[in-house]
């Protein structure tokens, strides 16, 4: 049940945020092996002077950052096939592959209040943390 975060440093169509929201998605399903329909990922959009960034960029507007924050367990391998995902998929939607990071927070799963405010310790997630 990862929780993702999408930030960009400009504004986008709907249906652009929606293929950024779902791009970051579909890579945690593909790295990870999340369930599709665990889908938790949130987009904010900020103006270019509230979002710094490292300079020399060809296109400053499209500096994006990635937050997930998930499950301590994955492997060092489905991390780096996560963010190889992630940057691909971004990639196709017009964000050169030097203008993503990507940050992955892990804890452990006594930290995480979910369904109905059960630790997550205490339940069956539905799947394996451990790819």
């Amino acid at each position: 049940m990862p929780s993702s975060l999408v930030e960009v440093r400009r504004s986008y169509t709907v249906a652009e945020e929606i293929a950024l929201i779902d791009a970051v998605h579909d890579s945690l399903v593909a790295a990870f092996k999340i369930p599709p329909e665990d889908k938790h990922v949130r987009l904010v959009s900020y103006e270019p002077h509230r979002f710094t960034h490292s300079p020399g960029r060809s296109q400053p507007d499209r500096v994006t950052r990635v937050t997930v924050d998930c499950f301590r367990g994955r492997s060092v391998e489905a991390k780096r096939n996560l963010y190889r995902e992630i940057v691909e998929r971004l990639e196709g939607l017009g964000i050169p592959r030097d203008h993503v990071s990507i940050l992955l927070r892990e804890s452990d799963t006594e930290n995480w209040g979910i369904s109905g405010g059960q630790a997550a310790c205490d339940i069956d997630l539905g799947f394996d943390v451990n790819v």
